[in-house]
């Protein structure tokens, strides 16, 4: 966490202190974009919820993230419809063109790889988010190209 930004966690309007703690952890991860051990711990400090349940609440919620992510989030749909039309050949094209694993991220801090259920995008299958962006009707042999549109990443320059 910036420890030159703090978040004034008490503030928040939620009844209760149970009902404070998933908006306190929405807060840090908007303005630091994931939840770090500090930020855990002020957490503790301000609301006295215990270690143990933040991270739990934390670890239960796909919403939340522990780890820092890149400038641009990829997330390959493996959907149904993504699954049949293609999904797996566009996620190693992801891999090797950004020498990635899902839930990894480059060294260049530019692209993280998540590997998603659904996008709700049957009708486009298969489909990449990069972050707002959708790509539909895919094939790997696309995928460097839709990644150089949104980022210079050294790993997609190879």
């Amino acid at each position: 966490m910036n420890p030159h930004r703090k978040i004034d966690l008490k503030t928040l309007h939620y009844v209760g202190d149970e009902g404070k703690l998933i908006p306190a952890l929405q807060k840090v991860q908007e303005k630091d974009g994931y939840i770090s051990r500090e930020a855990v711990a002020q957490i503790h400090r301000e609301l006295g919820v215990p270690v143990s349940h933040i991270f739990g609440v934390a670890t239960f919620y796909a919403q939340f993230r522990l780890n820092p992510v890149g400038k641009h989030m990829v997330r390959v749909c493996h959907g149904t419809a993504c699954h049949v039309s293609g999904a797996n050949g566009i996620s190693e094209a992801v891999e090797e063109t950004l020498k990635l694993k899902p839930g990894e991220t480059t060294s260049d801090k530019m692209f993280t790889l998540e590997r998603v259920s659904c996008l709700g995008c049957c009708s486009l299958a298969p489909v990449v988010m990069i972050d707002s962006f959708t790509h539909g009707n895919l094939t790997a042999g696309e995928i460097k190209k839709i990644l150089k549109k949104h980022g210079s990443a050294k790993e997609v320059e190879s």
